[in-house]
């Protein structure tokens, strides 16, 4: 029986196959870069405010505590939102005439709340509670970065699951003392020794536990 393909179709079709390999690893590849990109994450992104609040301003500027606006971050897993009344407390008296504040006068004036858009913003099968992280020493610079030295918020860290995991295995790393959570500045001396210390006294879990599905996903 006569040959039907000639023998050039064998070399064709391992070069096909091999290139079908590397083709499948780039677009793998560029997948992996676009999930991990700030496309996608919205990672170092300002979005556009009603009011562009500068938390370098209010924070470093004007020592506010983060607690002034963020009332409920000790008590709820969400951190909450000022009501206007809260902003209205200074700026009744300070930049009162402001065109920049009118959307805040108007709030207050129809009581009417500001729709702000979130920026630190999980998707909703993930469980994040703000008061558990709080009370077991986790600074907001660990989550939120130094947003005393952001004119206008961004989203510092990427929310991945794989970004989480690496302070889940690793607790030690991060957690501080309770008296340092909101102070943006706060730097260990030597967090070699004082991280395993006070994971010890706040009673933090394994990792084992702290990695389990259902401590995120619930």
């Amino acid at each position: 029986m006569s040959q039907i393909f000639h023998r050039s179709t064998n070399t064709l079709s391992r070069v096909s196959i091999y290139a079908a390999v590397f083709v499948l690893a780039g677009l793998s590849w560029v997948l992996m870069a676009l999930d991990r990109s700030p496309y996608t994450t919205r990672q170092g992104i300002v979005l556009k405010q009603p009011v562009p609040f500068s938390h370098e301003h209010h924070v470093a500027g004007l020592g506010l505590d983060c607690r002034y606006c963020h009332t409920s971050v000790e008590t709820s897993r969400f951190a909450g939102i000022p009501p206007t009344a809260t902003c209205m407390n200074c700026h009744k008296l300070i930049w009162a005439d402001s065109d920049m504040l009118e959307p805040v006068r108007a709030s207050l004036r129809d009581d009417r709340p500001i729709v702000w858009t979130r920026v630190n913003d999980l998707p909703d099968f993930a469980y994040f509670d703000h008061s558990i992280h709080v009370a077991k020493g986790v600074g907001c610079v660990s989550c939120h970065g130094r947003v005393d030295e952001m004119p206008l918020m961004r989203q510092e860290a990427p929310l991945q699951m794989e970004w989480c995991l690496q302070c889940h295995r690793h607790p030690e790393t991060r957690v501080r003392p309770r008296a340092e959570v909101f102070n943006p500045k706060w730097e260990t001396p030597d967090q070699a020794s004082l991280g395993p210390r006070l994971v010890r006294e706040y009673g933090i879990r394994s990792a084992l536990d702290l990695t389990s599905c259902s401590t995120c996903h619930r």
